[in-house]
C-alpha cells in the first residue's frame, strides 16, 4: 500500500483535462497504485518515474518515491509533451526533495 500526495501542480493539470472520462480513467490509475499496482511505469533519471496510459493521446502521469511507502505524484501530460512534462517532473522532485531535507536538518 502507498499514500499517494499530490502536489498543487499534478492537481493543477489533472484539473484542466476537459474530457471528464479521461480525468476518471487516470484517477482509477492512482487508486490501482495506491493499492501498489503500478502497472505500466519507465523510470527517467534522477529518482522521477513515469505511469504511462496508453489511451487517447498516450497519458503520461510523474511521479517520486518518498520512503517506501509514499508517492508524490509531480506533473502529467501527453505523449506529445514528454519531453517539457520530464523536465518539469524533475525540476519539482528536486524543489519537493530540498524541501525535505530543510524540514529534516530543522528538527535536529
Amino acid at each position: 500500500m502507498y499514500t499517494i500526495k499530490l502536489l498543487p501542480e499534478f492537481e493543477s493539470w489533472l484539473g484542466s483535462l476537459r474530457d471528464r472520462s479521461t480525468r476518471i480513467r487516470l484517477l482509477r490509475r492512482l487508486e490501482k497504485a495506491q493499492r501498489g499496482l503500478l502497472g505500466d511505469v519507465k523510470p527517467l533519471g534522477d529518482g522521477v518515474y513515469e505511469m504511462r496510459e496508453p489511451f487517447g493521446p498516450g497519458w503520461r502521469m510523474y511521479y517520486a518515491m518518498h520512503g517506501n511507502v509514499m508517492i508524490i505524484m509531480l506533473a502529467g501530460g501527453e505523449k506529445s509533451s514528454q519531453p517539457d512534462d520530464i523536465a518539469l517532473a524533475k525540476e519539482l522532485f528536486k524543489q519537493v526533495s530540498s524541501l525535505s531535507k530543510n524540514e529534516t536538518h530543522a528538527g535536529n
